[in-house]
């Protein structure tokens, strides 16, 4: 135990070291450059973390609404150990950070050193041409010519969950407190599996049986909130240190029960990753038939990669172990869009349970389209075309979008323009940002889509008729690359389970409504009290006929 203990402490320290070795010459030059430090922002509450613990926390939603109002659409915040960072919400530079000048600024370093561990070498452990290469790869599983094959399969799927919860109150109270978001994450992990896997995890009968992977992905991010800072500042100077070995034996020795949680889920995602391959691969063992046979007909991801990886030759040819490192990218995906899709479908279904005016309003158009079909499912075309359905999945996206910031580096000096000059501690009118080497700059997706100047006084208001109307012209020439970017979490599938839901169910609030509290992780989620398990309770009822 005493030998165990030194060499946490000896690790300890020499973290410590890399740290103040890798980091000093980059405070130096931050200090030399005039840009970020002409910026007004709020004070420092630890040279050690700087305001990284007040961006990045689950309660942190009134310090982002602080910064809006009283620093302007572009900020300095101070980093951990005395560096610079920017904040901005100003539409101008998100669309040069995150559009125009995407590969002069790219992903935090600990951001994708922590996704490399966790997904392997996938989607948000890559970075410039091969993360290009995998996003490419992506394009066909959310084209719209795909969606349209996939819709009748989203159907299946939800109506799966509309006999469960159906089951459920005509065996029981007419009406019941349900976690709607355990249900919205198993849904999603369903509809995601038939896309991206051409796999089944969830038959979505009954609490008892959903697949423990959607209890993996909904602790997952809070876990890694949690682990955060650590994620960003230290672990990119660590994760070279050793063999994978000697990282896991010492992993395995530090007394740290989220480290260890994480550690745990990782290994259970990449079992079950390989388990999928495995089947895949016997499938293709097995002929074009057995494939044809399986969930997804050989249209989804894993199918595709592996059958033109079997008419690859020579260095294009991947063998097992670089296949399921493969398989894990796919899971990136999983992991990416169940979570952002849970939460958004979530979030829809508990402001229709505050706002039964709303969620009376969108039934009544359901119901109106499919008494045209005699009650058939809405195809694609039928689906995308509802304008009320539109609306209000476009402003819950707006309000309350999954992610509400993200975050970047500068891989170069440049410079950042404003849409709108902001003053500088000189007093003078700031038109551009110039930006140091290795700058991190935090976009704030959630203050762009409460941005007044924009989106006028209402701004903070959940209003889906705004949507049935033009926008305002300033928001239009604004080019925001903010909600119309994650209006992707609400094509096909989720689409499909809020018109099924809606049109069949009535929500309300339950008598936890008081308690319950959106925390701002990487994904939004809710909980209950003190209770930081994700959960929503909300009571369901069968719509009277």
């Amino acid at each position: 135990m005493i030998s165990d203990y030194l060499n946490v402490q000896l690790a300890a320290v020499a973290v410590t070291l890399i740290i103040l070795w890798q980091f000093l010459p980059w405070t130096s030059r931050s200090r030399t450059t005039s840009g970020p430090n002409n910026l007004s922002g709020p004070p420092s509450p630890s040279w050690f973390k700087g305001n990284f613990q007040q961006v990045f926390n689950p309660d942190g939603w009134e310090f982002h609404e602080l910064l809006a109002k009283k620093y302007g659409s572009m900020m300095r915040l101070h980093g951990p150990y005395g560096m610079n960072t920017l904040y901005t919400f100003d539409p101008k530079a998100m669309h040069t950070v995150l559009v125009k000048d995407q590969d002069v600024f790219e992903e935090d370093e600990g951001f994708i050193k922590g996704n490399l561990l966790i997904f392997g070498d996938g989607l948000l452990g890559t970075l410039g041409h091969r993360h290009r290469k995998q996003r490419k790869m992506l394009q066909p599983v959310f084209s719209a010519a795909h969606m349209r094959e996939m819709i009748p399969a989203f159907f299946e799927v939800t109506h799966k969950l509309e006999a469960a919860l159906k089951n459920r109150l005509q065996n029981g109270s007419p009406t019941q407190e349900v976690d709607v978001l355990s249900w919205m994450g198993r849904t999603a992990l369903e509809l995601i599996g038939h896309t991206g896997l051409g796999y089944s995890f969830d038959p979505l009968v009954d609490e008892d049986s959903a697949h423990p992977y959607a209890e993996v992905i909904k602790d997952l991010l809070p876990t890694m909130r949690r682990l955060q800072f650590w994620q960003f500042n230290v672990l990119p100077y660590v994760s070279w240190i050793g063999s994978a070995g000697f990282r896991r034996s010492i992993i395995n020795h530090m007394p740290w029960r989220d480290l260890h949680h994480l550690r745990d889920m990782v290994d259970y995602m990449y079992n079950v990753a390989e388990t999928i391959y495995e089947s895949k691969k016997r499938a293709f063992e097995n002929g074009d038939e057995a494939v044809a046979s399986q969930i997804g007909r050989g249209k989804d991801l894993i199918s595709i990669l592996m059958k033109d990886n079997m008419q690859a030759s020579g260095e294009e040819h991947l063998d097992d172990s670089e296949v399921i490192s493969q398989v894990r990218f796919n899971f990136t995906l999983i992991f990416a869009a169940m979570d952002t899709t849970s939460s958004a479908m979530a979030r829809l279904l508990h402001l229709f349970a505050q706002h039964p005016d709303y969620q009376e309003k969108l039934r009544q158009e359901l119901v109106e389209a499919k008494h045209l079909k005699d009650g058939q499912d809405f195809t694609y075309e039928e689906l995308v075309a509802l304008p009320y359905l539109d609306a209000v999945c476009r402003e819950t996206l707006r309000l309350y979008s999954p992610s509400s910031t993200v975050t970047r580096r500068s891989l170069q000096d440049t410079v950042i323009p404003l849409h709108t000059p902001v003053i500088g501690l000189d007093g003078t009118e700031i038109h551009e940002v110039a930006v140091p080497k290795h700058t991190s700059i935090i976009v704030s997706i959630s203050n762009s889509n409460r941005n007044t100047v924009l989106w006028g006084e209402d701004a903070d208001e959940w209003k889906p008729e705004r949507w049935l109307s033009p926008l305002p012209k300033a928001l239009v020439d604004a080019r925001i690359p903010g909600v119309y970017s994650h209006l992707m979490t609400f094509i096909g599938g989720p689409q499909v389970v809020i018109s099924t839901l809606v049109e069949k169910f009535q929500f309300s609030p339950s008598t936890k409504e008081s308690e319950i509290f959106w925390q701002m992780n990487g994904v939004t989620a809710p909980v209950v009290g003190k209770d930081n398990h994700p959960q929503l309770p909300i009571n369901i009822t069968l719509v009277k006929k």
